[in-house]
């Protein structure tokens, strides 16, 4: 269906097979002790968050280090389900684990929600997919703006007022369903890193593509919406909420 002369070389690892793709762990020594320095600082500087430090550390050790993270390198549905991952798991986790919401301070929730929004919109666009898919460099550029924008938007909406924190999820929620509905709908696949190692799957690049966008547009967009809907329950309720 697509044909390309470029060898794509993702940080993951290539893309592996069905037949061995549960023996492809991700043993980069220095992701490993960075992950474990974090979890120590953690520890240090907040002991009673345990539970939460050892949640992120568990979380990225599933997204980052398990044949997770290769098999992103074959398929781009579990690439979109690492993505998703990133802003609605890792990054809550984060922002607890550090505290953001105290040291960040007032900040604007409207503008954390526009550029979470184009940032995770950014890393989509082909060319720069596929430039993160070809250079651990920027794959991890990728990583960490997807990573870090989210745990600021969620450190801010958690001071938020609940209407303005509503507003900022539903906004999210229309933006992840809005880029899950192009990705199912397009006529075309996008994705070139893609295009030679959906076969090995049973998948057509474009049924993948499919397959991604409907995880963004239902699942992703409905999990937002829950939390939408959590806080506005929340605020109907002084006493549980304080």
């Amino acid at each position: 269906m697509h044909g390309t002369s470029h060898s794509w070389t993702p940080y993951c690892g290539v893309a592996p097979v069905p037949a061995d793709w549960l023996q492809s762990w991700n043993g980069d020594p220095f992701l490993i002790m960075a992950m474990t320095a974090g979890l120590g600082l953690g520890l240090k500087l907040a002991p009673r968050e345990k539970g939460t430090h050892l949640a992120t550390f568990g979380v990225a050790l599933i997204l980052f280090v398990t044949p997770l993270c290769a098999l992103g390198s074959a398929l781009f549905t579990v690439r979109a389900i690492h993505h998703v991952a990133l802003a609605l798991i890792l990054a809550p986790l984060l922002a607890t684990s550090f505290d953001l919401k105290t040291r960040i301070g007032p900040s604007s929730l409207s503008l954390l929600t526009g550029i979470q929004a184009i940032v995770f919109w950014f890393w989509h666009a082909p060319p720069l997919y596929s430039a993160a898919l070809s250079n651990s460099m920027v794959f991890w550029i990728m990583q960490l703006s997807l990573i870090g924008t989210a745990a600021l938007w969620w450190a801010s909406m958690r001071q938020a007022q609940a209407p303005a924190a509503v507003a900022a999820t539903l906004a999210t929620m229309v933006q992840m369903g809005a880029l899950g509905a192009l990705l199912t709908f397009a006529g075309r696949a996008f994705y070139a890193p893609h295009f030679a190692t959906t076969q090995a799957w049973g998948w057509t690049p474009l049924e993948d593509q499919q397959i991604a966008g409907l995880i963004m547009w239902a699942p992703a967009s409905a999990a937002y919406l829950l939390i939408a809907l959590a806080i506005l329950y929340r605020s109907m309720q002084p006493a549980y909420a304080r």
